[in-house]
Parts: C-alpha cells; structure tokens; sequence
C-alpha cells in the first residue's frame, strides 16, 4: 500500500483517500485492483456505481480523515479513519 504521504494521481493533485477493491491477509498483497480516489472535501452519500460493499482495503492521506457508514445516503453506524 502507498504511504499516506503518498496519495498522488498520476496528474500530481493531493489526494484524501484510496479505496481498494482487492484484499489480501499478507500485507504485500493489499491495495490492489480497481482503486477509488478520493479529493480532499470530497462528500459523497452515495457511493459510484459498483463500489458499494466493495471497498476491502483503504488508505488515508495525512491531514485527512474519511468517515464512511454502514448503510446508504449516511445512514447507520459510522468509523472514521486518518492517517
């Protein structure tokens, strides 16, 4: 996985988060497949297409946090997650 000091697209720009859709036990083996980024102030209720309940490995960017909830629309329990 990248460092949270790390989070940069390929065009440069700050990022908060990625979210993975692949997992793995063994550490190295984490952060792959289709990644979703996230800007910084991004607010997203909902998420894109395909991703719900798909995120199994995430990283946070330094001086950021991401909340997420268990159910749509901010719904439900929610964890908070920084760097």
């Amino acid at each position: 996985c990248p460092s949270p000091s790390e989070l940069r697209p390929s065009n440069g720009t700050r990022l908060c988060a990625l979210l993975y859709a692949d997992n793995s036990p063994y550490y190295e083996q984490c952060c792959a497949g289709d990644a979703l980024e996230v800007p910084p102030d991004t607010d997203m209720p909902y998420l894109p297409h395909g991703w719900a309940g798909r995120a199994s490995s995430l990283v946070v960017g330094t001086r950021c946090e991401l909340t997420v909830w268990s159910r749509p629309g901010k719904e439900g329990k929610s964890r908070h997650f920084a760097a």
